[in-house]
């Protein structure tokens, strides 16, 4: 047995914790929240209008498993029972699934789905619920939607109005896809009571701007093949830039950046190192 003289035991070194420095974002993204008679309306006009369309999803009824102790020591039924028909069922049974799945196409449902429309272009009106935890999950939604001019707003008790009339068990995010057809009503109402999402570098964009941004597919085209035929002639030549290309900075303001620190799991309990047991000699 090996001998350690009295007071040479070493305690283990405290492990230092890992902390990675980056960049912090200087501008703070928030909803701006729809309280008080609009929040009522949005709701009201919601749940009213998915009651007159019945859109529901119908999940398939889950069978029990009963166990082989159970199956052994029910009583055998007679003959006479066995044959009897099964009228004990009450109303037909709903297939799983959508109720329409045309309807339902003209929806993005979920955090996942409304992100990869709004990455598509494909939303007219876009709502949060504000019992989204954290709020983490739907920030990068304000930007998206300020980046793709989609009307969006967070509004209370969205998830517990209509979650249970979509026969979902929580709606946190709920998009309008641009064809549709059965909520334009709605969405025209709606879009009236959703106040614009403030994003700083979307600020500076000017109506025209936006009226040339909203212009015809088929004018686009037009100034395409333009391009392409301007481009073809001025070929090996050096393209200088126009008074009218270079983006007014008079008004930008730039914003110091800092530097955060990140730690990984800072309410982890560390348990204290072990103290080594002095080991006498007998």
């Amino acid at each position: 047995m090996a001998v350690v003289a009295p007071g040479t035991a070493t305690l283990r070194k405290a492990k230092k914790i890992p902390v990675k420095i980056c960049l912090d974002n200087p501008f703070v993204f928030e909803w701006k929240t729809i309280d008080g008679e609009d929040m009522h309306f949005i709701l009201q006009t919601l749940e009213d209008r998915i009651k007159s369309i019945g859109l529901k999803k119908v999940e398939a009824p889950r069978q029990k498993k009963r166990s082989v102790a159970k199956n052994q020591a029910a009583p055998k039924c007679d003959a006479a029972s066995k044959e009897l028909p099964k009228e004990e069922e009450t109303g037909p049974q709903q297939k799983p699934g959508w109720t329409d799945i045309s309807i339902r196409r003209q929806l993005a449902i979920g955090i996942n789905e409304v992100t990869k429309a709004l990455e598509k272009n494909e939303l007219l009106l876009l709502l949060v619920c504000k019992s989204a935890k954290p709020a983490m999950i739907t920030s990068h939604l304000i930007q998206l939607s300020a980046s793709r001019g989609t009307p969006a707003g967070q509004v209370p008790r969205l998830s517990a109005t209509l979650a249970p009339l979509l026969g979902l068990t929580s709606t946190l995010a709920l998009g309008f896809k641009k064809p549709s057809d059965q909520f334009a009503e709605a969405i025209e109402a709606i879009i009236s009571k959703v106040p614009a999402v403030e994003v700083p570098w979307f600020q500076h964009r000017t109506e025209a701007q936006v009226a040339d941004a909203n212009t015809d597919s088929s004018e686009a085209e037009e100034v395409e093949e333009l391009v392409t035929a301007l481009g073809d002639e001025l070929t090996g030549q050096k393209r200088k830039r126009t008074g009218s290309s270079q983006l007014h900075l008079a008004n930008v303001t730039l914003q110091p950046l800092k530097l955060k620190k990140l730690v990984p799991n800072p309410n982890k309990v560390k348990k204290p190192p072990r103290k080594k047991k002095k080991a006498f000699s007998a």
